[in-house]
């Protein structure tokens, strides 16, 4: 995959990833402050702890960081695969997401892929 393949599939997650937050916010009783800067984004949640998603971009990858640890995630057959056999991205942060606000959430609609401009 080319730098640009990688931005163009890395931004498009961003985006999901605030999109889905705003949805949230607006379709349940979730309070998500996500605030990003550059490549990364920050999730404020109302207890205060927060979930963190940044782009690698030498690495072609995409960390995450919660309460339950850290993964790395690369773009694989239109999703965002662990590299070390984990899952995939949104199973991992609906899991983080409910596990830190003790609430079943529900990101499915953000987890089909969309194709990107290559």
């Amino acid at each position: 995959m080319s730098d640009q393949e990688f931005l163009n599939h890395a931004e498009h997650l961003l985006t999901q990833l605030e999109l889905a937050c705003d949805h949230l916010n607006d379709s349940t009783a979730l309070d998500i402050d996500n605030q990003r800067v550059g490549s990364m984004i920050t999730l404020t949640l109302a207890n205060q702890s927060q979930i963190v998603v940044n782009l690698q971009k030498p690495l072609h990858e995409v960390w995450l960081a919660s309460r339950s640890g850290g993964y790395h995630f690369k773009h694989q057959n239109d999703a965002w695969m662990d590299t070390k056999g984990q899952g995939e991205f949104w199973q991992q942060l609906q899991a983080d997401l409910s596990a830190q606000t003790a609430s079943s959430v529900n990101l499915s609609a953000f987890a089909s892929p969309v194709k990107t401009r290559d």
